[in-house]
């Protein structure tokens, strides 16, 4: 009869301590959860921004109509184009730039990617060399009617190097979250090249 009250009072004591391991954990985990998180950096416009697999440097912002560096634009539509200049970090030709920069506030009425182009020639998403500069334009577009605010602001991201990753060994850029924010000004019509 004793055996099975000890047996029934180490279960208890055991369950009971477990029970408020658990609480203790979760409790910290939620006090973790609300702290505050830190702001996001504000990169300057003039500025160089460090991306881990990219150089970005904005250059500028404007509205074009028509034709927007060889790219026709529909009659009711107009292209918001930010451009700038890219330099890729790594040791491989790559075109892994779509993400690189985001609207903060979308503008447009899709979450497509935008059309980029190399303004030199007119190049549409080429990969681009180690080490060389490109002047590159990152387009969207939007209804003629829509109104846009005196300047924009666009999310930078960055992206961690692994050189194996978790999944296939291989090596690569994972984990992309933002750098930080950098608003330009918007600039009026004459941005077709």
């Amino acid at each position: 009869m004793f055996g099975t009250l000890g047996g029934k009072l180490k279960t208890w004591i055991t369950a009971g301590a477990g029970t408020i391991a658990a609480i203790l954990v979760a409790g910290l985990l939620g006090a973790f959860g609300a702290l505050p998180k830190p702001e996001m950096q504000h990169f300057a416009p003039d500025t160089t921004i460090e991306t881990g697999q990219w150089l970005i440097k904005p250059l500028r912002l404007h509205v074009g109509e028509e034709r927007v560096y060889g790219l026709p634009v529909k009659p009711d539509e107009k292209a918001v184009i930010l451009e700038v200049e890219l330099t890729n970090r790594t040791a491989e030709s790559t075109k892994d730039y779509f993400t690189a920069i985001q609207p903060a506030e979308p503008f447009a009425d899709t979450t497509e990617s935008p059309l980029i182009v190399l303004t030199r020639d007119q190049t549409m998403s080429p990969e681009l060399q180690p080490g060389l500069p490109e002047r590159m334009a990152y387009i969207w577009t939007l209804p003629k009617d829509r109104a846009l605010p005196a300047s924009l602001s666009f999310i930078v991201n960055t992206q961690i190097y692994k050189a194996r990753d978790n999944l296939y060994g291989t090596p690569g850029w994972f984990n992309k979250h933002p750098a930080g924010t950098v608003s330009l000004p918007l600039q009026a019509k004459g941005g077709s090249a």
